[in-house]
């Protein structure tokens, strides 16, 4: 689907969708939980399909009753399990060890660029711990059942990896430590991770260089509302500070998700009458090709860094972000781990790539609000990945999308 966007500043009201992040966690903690959850506001997306699929692959029973989500919890684990994690990064990273710890023989598909994006710590440490990997490329097979003890992980690749191992090891019942080989970035995700564990009865104890599981420690069931979505609100906070007048009406402020730092970066933006910014985004990736955009009408020279892991997103962010942005009139240079953004007063619009990438489409809507002429988004479908009614909302704040 190609959409031809008008310029023209938005204005409104707008719900936030309910957090991906959070949706995936509580998901998984309630098929793992003895009994009935009941999940009120899970997004319903590609990648909260492709987990929901996969817990159902394992054993679990979910179904809809209007905005609740009930999910009956994994009683006797199947024995072999086919999951196609279609492009969800997190559903592959997470539902691997947690189909090793249920002792299932699982196979592993994906699409788009998932086969690319690695899970080297798996390959490496879950053979020490009663799992093969009969395939070490995808799709994925693997075998045997995880035990527990102590787990050595980079953090610098993903903290995916972290809540992969935080979300299954409770299943083995014994005491686990999760012991961090590197400075973990993303950090905010592991912590959102316990957040969510905790309301499921699983309290990990978490120090800088560590996350411990309890011996005995289980999941319980339980009814959950999923808050709404920071890294989606930040399309709306950023829309509003560059021209617009956009009011997201269901936020939470006090989240312990990572991505409510851009609160705090539109709000310093607002305050220094739009001046150009530095951020490190180690730990707000998804917050970088939206920032960009921002700092595109920064007055001054922006810089953004710790975003080398982008590279290996459902495209290359740096790559794609920059190429675009410059391609509708922006100033963007990108290096191999950072963005430096040179402001311009506005954009003179004209054709655009998304490279099936969710954000990419997103930030790229958002700045056609400063564009002279229109913008044509090629491949705008891909946000159903995360925010199929994006492009709904946007029209509802007055944006003109028209199907070409």
């Amino acid at each position: 689907m190609n959409l031809r966007i008008t310029p023209k500043l938005l204005e409104g009201d707008i719900t936030v969708p309910p957090s991906k992040s959070i949706s995936h966690r509580a998901l998984i903690a309630a098929a793992l939980a003895d009994g009935e959850s009941r999940i009120t506001n899970v997004l319903d997306c590609e990648d909260t399909r492709a987990t929901e699929d996969a817990l159902t692959a394992l054993g679990a029973e979910v179904y809809h009753e209007g905005d609740v989500t009930v999910v009956k919890g994994i009683k006797k684990a199947a024995e072999k399990a086919d999951i196609n994690c279609r492009e969800s990064g997190s559903t592959l990273r997470f539902m691997i060890p947690i189909a090793a710890a249920l002792g299932a023989e699982s196979t592993f598909r994906g699409e788009a660029n998932l086969p690319n994006r690695p899970i080297t710590p798996y390959l490496e440490e879950l053979p020490r711990h009663g799992v093969e990997f009969i395939s070490e490329k995808m799709p994925y097979v693997l075998r045997g059942k995880l035990d527990g003890g102590d787990f050595p992980v980079t953090g610098d690749i993903s903290s995916q990896f972290i809540t992969g191992y935080m979300l299954a090891l409770p299943l083995t019942g014994e005491k686990c430590t999760i012991s961090l080989t590197s400075q973990l970035q993303s950090r905010p995700y592991a912590i959102l991770t316990a957040d969510a564990m905790k309301s499921f009865g699983v309290d990990v104890k978490i120090d800088e260089n560590s996350f411990e599981i309890p011996a005995k420690s289980k999941f319980s069931s339980c009814d959950y509302t999923v808050e709404a979505d920071m890294s989606q609100a930040a399309f709306f906070l950023v829309g509003d500070a560059i021209g617009g007048n956009i009011n997201p009406v269901n936020l939470r402020y006090d989240s312990v998700q990572g991505d409510r730092a851009i609160i705090d970066i539109v709000k310093q933006f607002n305050d220094s009458g739009g001046q150009a910014f530095d951020v490190n985004a180690e730990d707000i990736p998804d917050l970088v090709p939206i920032l960009t955009v921002l700092a595109c009408f920064a007055e001054g020279t922006s810089h953004i860094t710790g975003c080398g892991r982008l590279r290996i997103k459902e495209s290359d962010r740096l790559a794609a972000i920059s190429t675009e942005l410059n391609r509708l009139g922006a100033k963007v240079e990108a290096g191999e781990d950072y963005l430096t953004i040179h402001g311009v007063e506005s954009l003179h619009g004209g054709e655009c790539e998304t490279y099936s990438d969710h954000r990419i489409a997103m930030s790229l809507a958002i700045a056609s609000q400063r564009c002279t002429v229109a913008v044509t988004i090629k491949g705008a479908e891909c946000v159903s990945k995360s925010y199929p009614a994006f492009f709904e909302d946007f029209r509802k704040l007055g944006g003109v999308a028209d199907v070409i």
